[in-house]
């Protein structure tokens, strides 16, 4: 491909992700068009039609009924939920697609193997959506390391916080709650933060240690007299930080419109009726999740380097600290909130500097501004001459997904694990 040409776009899942990156693609005629999309709920499917304004436009009842056709388009965007992946990505590249891929890439660590395998066997391009790489904070990061102005990185401390009603919303009562039918917490949200950690570090990860538990959404937790759901008139509802009403009120933008595709037109009431039927009507203390609402990771990379990383429930954004041989570089959500600068250079000997940088508008708030950035990354990566390295192509992002399979081995094991031996013996499994 030719960075003249007009890429074609078709997509499996046409949900929250799905529109966001379609919506900009749409921004960008002189690039993309959308020619088709997959969904069992119609009501998306037209969603993305809509964004297209092709006449020619095909839309598709579920992945399936798209990829029994020859190919469609030059890229699928894959952006279902995690247990598909690996399917819909593997025949995807059986048919000669081009694919950009909701992260993660597939929900074992063979499976992720085996599509790395398939992409490099059939020269075709996988792009992961790791937004955070596009964002306007860890480009810059990524530019002061660069520089050498902090020296040799020695330590890293990177933190997320999830946020309590996110929690509630995704891990609790929503599509990542049970590690086995989605895929474990450190993967489903957190293989953004190792993939960050590596991309920084540029090194690879050669031990990983990990701890966390559930200990807060759990039954025992609920309130006396607490029903199984928020619409059977629950005694605390009125002091109660995840009742499932506020759906209905100040919680309604942006999560609902994420699993009720009328949240946008529908009144408080039918709000309430979907909510006496729907997961998310549920008392978040009797949901049935098993994934965690805390972790810590402790890592080792190569050289010597050291990571730490901290995953919470009950904190809001992301935090870093990285400790150089020439200086020390902090920044983050708090760090803007506290002082009003995203980044502050602490140099060993030499004043401070401070460093604010701007998101651009249009993609997830909680992505940084990522998403923009990497939809016009797209096109790049999926017209640069054959050979040229890629900025977020399937071998370099497998890693960080190894680290954080690793991790949750460790957590489970309560066991240090080698990474390179972890591999070994998934890449042994990938090619059974």
């Amino acid at each position: 491909m030719s960075k003249t040409e007009i890429l074609t776009l078709a997509c499996i899942g046409c949900g929250a992700r799905a529109q966001t990156y379609c919506r900009l693609a749409a921004r960008q005629p002189d690039r993309y068009r959308l020619v088709a999309g997959a969904d069992p709920v119609a009501e998306r499917v037209e969603k993305i039609r809509s964004l297209s304004g092709a006449e020619g436009f095909r839309g598709f009842s579920g992945g399936d009924e798209l990829l029994a056709r020859e190919r469609l388009a030059d890229i699928l965007l894959i952006a279902t939920q995690d247990n598909d992946h690996y399917d819909f990505c593997r025949r995807a590249l059986d048919l000669g697609y081009h694919v950009l891929l909701e992260k993660p890439i597939a929900v074992r660590p063979e499976q992720v193997l085996d599509i790395e395998r398939r992409a490099l066997e059939r020269n075709r391009r996988v792009m992961v959506c790791f937004v955070l790489r596009f964002a306007a904070f860890y480009r810059k990061v990524k530019e002061i390391l660069d520089s050498g102005e902090l020296g040799e990185i020695v330590s890293v401390q990177a933190g997320e916080g999830v946020m309590p009603w996110h929690q509630a919303h995704s891990f609790v009562r929503g599509h990542w709650s049970v590690a086995a039918s989605s895929s474990p917490m450190i993967l489903s949200k957190c293989c953004h933060d190792t993939d960050i950690l590596h991309w920084l570090i540029g090194r690879p990860c050669r031990k990983a240690a990990s701890f966390g538990s559930l200990d807060y959404f759990r039954p025992e937790r609920a309130p006396a007299g607490a029903p199984p759901r928020c619409t059977d008139g629950c005694p605390a509802e009125k002091e109660c930080a995840y009742s499932a009403l506020r759906y209905a009120g100040d919680r309604r933008f942006p999560w609902l419109p994420m699993v009720y595709d009328r949240a946008a037109d529908a009144s408080p009431e039918e709000i309430r009726d979907w909510l006496r039927g729907s997961p998310w009507g549920r008392c978040v203390y009797r949901c049935g999740n098993d994934v965690v609402d805390r972790q810590v990771l402790a890592l080792e990379f190569e050289g010597g380097v050291t990571a730490g990383f901290t995953m919470t429930a009950f904190d809001t954004g992301r935090h870093l600290e990285i400790q150089g041989t020439r200086g020390v570089l902090k920044g983050g959500d708090l760090f803007y909130r506290q002082f009003g600068a995203h980044l502050l250079l602490l140099p060993h000997e030499g004043e401070a500097r401070r460093f604010t940088v701007r998101s651009e508008d249009g993609g997830y708030e909680l992505h940084g501004g990522g998403d923009p950035a990497l939809v016009r990354a797209l096109y790049d990566e999926m017209t640069l001459p054959e050979g040229e390295s890629l900025q977020a192509a399937i071998s370099s992002t497998v890693h960080s997904h190894l680290i954080a399979f690793a991790a949750e081995e460790a957590r489970v094991s309560g066991r240090v694990v080698d990474v390179a031996q972890f591999q070994r013996a998934a890449a042994a499994l990938s090619r059974e």
